[in-house]
């Protein structure tokens, strides 16, 4: 199955003016993970991202890592979506431009079996989210130009989808749901980079499935995802804030992401070992 990931640059931009793109250490490690072994379970990726982003893999050697190419169509997202409050546009535009089928996978997300059984179905998400109002509050909530208005049709009690990993079976349903979201996205006046940006990723998603008759399978549970209750799927997501603040487990966790890549992907290790943010992690590993 054909799957993509993607990396807009210029959230980061904004956030550090001064600095040059540059992903964490923990970033890079899953990034590289996640590519590999979804080669090896599940077919091809590709890398969707921009200028900046292109020559940041390509100047630590990773543009082979994506086997379906490495494309910058995120150079064309428009100058009116604030990067800020929408930080993760950038999967939406990559999913405008790959037609159903495929697979939206961020590149924090690793899937280590195959998921081949579920192809055959319109539309798969990872888990759903209950609408907790803090989070996803009333249409209300939202700032928005005069002339946009929400549809009709839209079930607000849906139950949101979380995308780090979404399979698109129905092209139908992955048109109307990235035209309503970049026209909510151009609509917003509002400038809350949580509640935005989730609405647009996730609950938009959930209620353009409902509004089409599209149902929505979902892979997991939030429950077992963050209780360890399986072990099909990895997303650190909620992992990084504690690896940021807590040295031991980033150690560990960059340890074992190395030890992982030595073990099953070699080649791709001597590359690792070529880039100094990861070169210490592959040095302790290859010193035990």
């Amino acid at each position: 199955m054909q799957a993509f990931v993607s990396n807009w640059t210029r959230p980061y931009a904004v956030r550090c003016p001064d600095r040059p793109y540059q992903m964490t250490d923990f970033d890079l490690l899953t990034t590289v993970l996640s590519a590999l072994v979804w080669r090896r379970k599940n077919g091809s990726i590709r890398m969707i991202t921009d200028d900046t982003g292109a020559q940041y893999y390509r100047s630590l050697g990773l543009t082979d890592l994506w086997d379906g190419g490495i494309f910058t169509y995120l150079n064309d997202i428009p100058s009116t979506i604030d990067p800020c409050t929408f930080w993760a546009a950038g999967k939406l535009y990559a999913l405008a431009a790959t037609p159903a089928p495929c697979v939206m996978l961020d590149t924090d997300f690793i899937v280590w079996h195959s998921l081949s059984e579920h192809w055959h179905r319109p539309l798969a998400v990872i888990h759903r989210e209950a609408l907790n109002p803090a989070i996803y509050p009333a249409p209300s909530a939202f700032v928005l130009a005069p002339s946009y208005h929400f549809p009709t049709n839209w079930n607000w009690h849906e139950p949101a989808c979380n995308t780090a990993l979404t399979y698109f079976g129905n092209d139908t349903l992955r048109k109307t749901y990235v035209g309503q979201a970049m026209d909510f996205m151009q609509a917003a006046r509002g400038r809350d980079g949580l509640i935005y940006m989730v609405f647009a990723e996730q609950r938009l998603l959930a209620m353009c499935a409902q509004a089409c008759g599209v149902p929505i399978h979902a892979f997991s549970t939030e429950q077992d995802l963050f209780q360890g209750n399986q072990r099909d799927f990895t997303h650190i997501w909620g992992f990084k804030q504690a690896m940021q603040e807590q040295p031991v487990l980033h150690e560990l966790f960059c340890q074992k992401c190395a030890a992982r890549i030595r073990k099953d992907f070699p080649i791709y290790a001597n590359i690792c070992q070529t880039i100094p943010q990861l070169q210490p992690y592959f040095q302790q590993y290859s010193d035990l």
